[in-house]
């Protein structure tokens, strides 16, 4: 392209120079393949050291054997014995804690009155670990699956709390003001300004209460629980079975990882606008 204007001393055309984009924001560029690579560097390092001996076998097993034993527990039928009463606790212990947690979250961070008296109680509640009241909720809910929910409720349902309304709070003012005078409604500011710009923070916070969840369900199943991830972690662990132990543990470790890539998928999906 070529600027067609000269100046007054009959001055040669100038060719116009494209200018790179400069506003990225430090915005972050997807790089493929690190992570699995990475990941099985890792297992192969750690295979080699437990076939030379560097690594003791009563310290870590083999990754091979590790892998071979999930087989094992996949063609039994002993992983789907125990991964499905883990999932269904942990799907009711979150939706009722994340659903109450994002409400309550965002009555706190909207209402001054709401704030006032129960900013305190969720910061009294908060630091205490929420394992030690195990056997509380045992007391009170029997040691059926009722204590199960409500232990994992309870555990997932201050930190989304403490997220949501924190991420309320930090939702530029500016732009609320700039509703307000564009006559918009209180419901319409809510809805298309507060929630809009509180949500990446909501999804991160979700992101720390579920896996708070899943330490929850492997304490919560440790106690009182024939099936699940996390009686088959004790029952290996009383046995010194390292392959079993280790199998259990990269069940929770691969549970994990599908929270995570869900919640990422919604963000890709819902997030768009950033």
């Amino acid at each position: 392209m070529v600027d067609q204007t000269h100046s007054a001393t009959g001055a040669r055309p100038v060719a116009a120079r494209p200018i790179a984009f400069r506003g990225g924001g430090f915005a972050p560029r997807p790089v493929r393949h690190v992570a699995p690579a990475l990941f099985l560097v890792l297992i192969v390092l750690v295979e080699a050291g437990t076939r030379s001996g560097i690594i003791s076998n009563l310290t870590l097993p083999r990754p091979s054997a590790v892998a071979l034993t999930l087989y094992d527990l996949a063609v039994s039928g002993g992983l789907m014995q125990h991964l499905v009463p883990s999932m269904r606790r942990l799907g009711v212990g979150i939706a009722l804690g994340l659903s109450a947690g994002i409400g309550l979250g965002v009555l706190i961070g909207l209402f001054s009155l709401i704030r006032a008296g129960l900013v305190p109680l969720v910061a009294a509640l908060f630091p205490i670990p929420k394992i030690a009241l195990l056997p509380l909720f045992v007391i009170w809910f029997g040691i059926d699956e009722t204590s199960k929910y409500a232990l994992i409720a309870f555990g997932t349902f201050t930190p989304m709390v403490v997220a949501t309304y924190g991420a309320v709070d930090n939702v530029d003012r500016t732009l609320v003001r700039m509703g307000q005078s564009f006559g918009l409604g209180w419901w319409a500011i809510v809805t298309k300004i507060v929630m809009p710009g509180a949500f990446p923070a909501i999804l991160s916070g979700m992101r720390v209460a579920i896996a708070i969840g899943i330490i929850l369900l492997t304490a919560a199943e440790m106690l009182g629980a024939e099936y699940g991830i996390g009686a088959y972690i004790l029952t290996a662990g009383s046995l010194y079975d390292l392959e079993k132990l280790f199998a259990g543990v990269s069940i929770l470790s691969m549970l994990g990882l599908m929270v995570s890539f869900v919640i990422g998928r919604i963000e890709k999906r819902m997030l768009d606008w950033r």
